[in-house]
């Protein structure tokens, strides 16, 4: 099993990250967290790194279902998605694979909660 779900796409980066957005919307995410590892590897290294952004996306009901379930699910959230730049100057989008997340948490109920969160986050990846 892959750990993240991903797609290639023809958008522009700008595009692609809007449309991600609004994606994640449709299936009752918010983002909480923006991360522009470009400007940021400048910032602290000098160095030039394609663009590259990581979103943290949080569905705030399967959020609350999974730390109720699991006090410490919290280090695994939220879930990432990042888009990138490619070297062929297509633009990726990629989201963590809740269910290879959770195989190492052995908690049954976290289960279903992980399961409509993959299905989520497939549909976010399907429709780009």
């Amino acid at each position: 099993m892959k750990y993240y779900i991903d797609k290639l796409t023809d958008y522009t980066f700008d595009v692609a990250v809007e449309r991600v957005t609004e994606e994640l919307k449709k299936e009752g995410f918010g983002v909480l967290s923006e991360i522009n590892i470009h400007e940021k590897l400048k910032e602290k290294l000098d160095v030039d790194f394609r663009k590259y952004r990581i979103l943290g996306a949080c569905n705030p009901p399967a959020a609350y279902q999974a730390l109720q379930a699991e006090d410490k699910i919290g280090t695994m959230l939220p879930c990432n998605v990042i888009v990138q730049e490619t070297s062929d100057n297509k633009v990726e989008v990629a989201a963590v694979n809740p269910m290879a997340s959770m195989m190492a948490v052995e908690n049954p109920a976290l289960e279903s909660v992980a399961t409509d969160i993959t299905e989520r986050l497939k549909r976010v990846i399907a429709a780009l």
